[in-house]
């Protein structure tokens, strides 16, 4: 059961487990802390005089945790540190098994609250996953986290952006045979009921009528069918006219295909190959919650990538959703070829932009690891500096890729209009290139998030397996729109 995060008008007047933000550089409890006994407070002092930026001072009825704010160059950068705080902390509340927590800001800074909540929050993420032992199954000790003086519209916008990560956590953490195509699908559609967006899922006759090759190809060595799903969030008085689209690689498992991936080390880890689409979804969600005004519409193809009988081969040509013909030189560059079918229906909604996300390939990932997200596109430069300044706002961190002409020539193909795989070298930007082949006609933005989508070690807030990359951002980017 997801944290709670909820407003109090003050601290409650008996005991009770409180955390208070001070400003950096502060040396001695100010007079707006608690009362705290005389040897407590001697404590405190001497904790804040020697430069402690986390302490808890242990009152045997409750603790007061005292979380003084780092002086960072940018105010993005403090907040990061908060959140990082929001981290350390948890650690400190599951050991003291505290249940409820009052959160007391004390310095300057009106998000400060909200950041070190954020960090609580998705530090106390929990995957329910499948153990069957009670104590697998107990519910955390922290239910309730508690804003004083905070306005309750920022801290339920908060919690229901919080909820969309953790629904594309979720999604990224289930094994394919709990996430076929199809019961991906559903749980789009469950998450749509429960926000409010409408959903749309294509079976694969209809898939077959729209010609969507790349996809089709993709699924023939499954069991499974694949789908295509389209989440609309449409909110009466919609600010934009024309919609923004978000599309999500949904490979909901990769094993490479005929060109199978080594098992160690990367097939294990790939039911994380929709990474994408749980964002996508994520992002969804979280619009629709919080009754964004902002028309968006987010498009998912979905499927398992698998070597059995009649599967797609290097050297098939595809012919594509859009008409253009594609040479497959290796079936483990297949999320470009269902993203392909997807961009090319964008189109039909004369988007004012297109954005999609994909764990698309090692190369990113290998390029500036999983500290960032890599970007490129075709969309004006304002709307990357937007981008990159909400990626800075979330510490979701973009790295602008170039798209220039001459990377063309490295999918050049001798039988087809292009190929799928690129050269050894900047793989993730001939990725892009394929992709921007099926994006004619509106602005567009590619994010490969195959560095930070899915962490193999334990990182600050970000937890370990699926981390829901790219939903705090695009909600950040989306909403900055208004």
């Amino acid at each position: 059961m997801p944290l709670h995060l909820a407003t109090a008008a003050a601290l409650p007047q008996g005991p009770a487990d409180v955390v208070l933000i001070l400003p950096a550089g502060t040396k001695t409890l100010p007079s707006e802390a608690p009362e705290l006994p005389e040897a407590a407070l001697t404590y405190a002092n001497a904790q804040l005089a020697a430069d402690e930026k986390l302490f808890a001072v242990n009152l045997y009825t409750h603790r007061v945790y005292v979380v003084v704010a780092a002086d960072k160059k940018t105010a993005d950068l403090s907040a990061e540190q908060l959140r990082r705080s929001g981290n350390q902390l948890h650690a400190k509340l599951k050991a003291a098994r505290v249940k409820e927590l009052h959160i007391l800001n004390l310095t300057a800074d009106k998000q400060a609250a909200l950041s070190l909540a954020e960090g609580l929050y998705l530090t106390a993420y929990q995957f329910e996953g499948y153990k069957t032992d009670e104590k697998s199954k107990k519910a955390p000790e922290l239910f309730r986290v508690a804003l004083v003086n905070e306005e309750e519209t920022k801290v339920r916008e908060l919690e229901n952006l919080l909820l969309g990560v953790t629904l594309a956590r979720d999604l990224v953490n289930m094994p394919q045979n709990k996430l076929t195509a199809t019961m991906f699908a559903e749980q789009m559609a469950a998450a749509g009921e429960d926000a409010g967006y409408h959903t749309e899922i294509l079976d694969q006759a209809r898939i077959e009528a729209l010609r969507m090759g790349g996809l089709l190809a993709v699924n023939q060595g499954s069991p499974e069918p694949p789908t295509f799903t389209i989440m609309e969030w449409k909110p009466e008085g919609a600010r934009n006219e024309k919609p923004f689209v978000l599309v999500g690689k949904g490979v909901v498992f990769d094993t490479g295909g005929l060109s199978l991936k080594p098992t160690p080390a990367s097939m294990d880890m790939m039911k994380c190959d929709m990474a994408g689409a749980a964002a996508m979804t994520g992002v969804m969600y979280a619009l629709a919650k919080n009754q964004v005004p902002l028309h968006v519409i987010a498009l998912v193809p979905a499927t398992d990538n698998r070597p059995g009988g009649p599967a797609y081969a290097p050297g098939d040509v595809l012919t594509m959703h859009s008409g253009l013909t594609v040479e497959v030189l290796n079936t483990d560059a297949e999320g470009r070829l269902i993203l392909a079918d997807a961009l090319h229906f964008a189109k039909k909604y004369e988007p004012q932009l297109v954005i999609d996300a994909a764990t698309l390939t090692g190369s990113a990932a290998r390029a500036i690891g999983k500290e960032g997200i890599v970007a490129m596109g075709t969309a004006d430069e304002d709307v990357m500096r937007e981008l990159a300044a909400a990626g800075r706002r979330t510490h979701e961190r973009i790295v602008e890729f170039p798209l220039w002409d001459e990377y063309a020539e490295h999918i050049k193909s001798d039988i087809a209009d292009i190929n799928n795989l690129g050269k050894a070298e900047a793989g993730a930007i001939s990725a892009g290139k394929f992709l921007e082949r099926f994006t004619e006609g509106y602005p567009w933005i590619h994010l490969d998030i195959a560095g930070p989508a899915f962490l193999t070690a334990p990182d600050s807030y970000r937890g370990k397996n699926g981390t829901g990359t790219a939903v705090r951002l695009l909600y950040s980017f989306l909403t900055s729109r208004l």
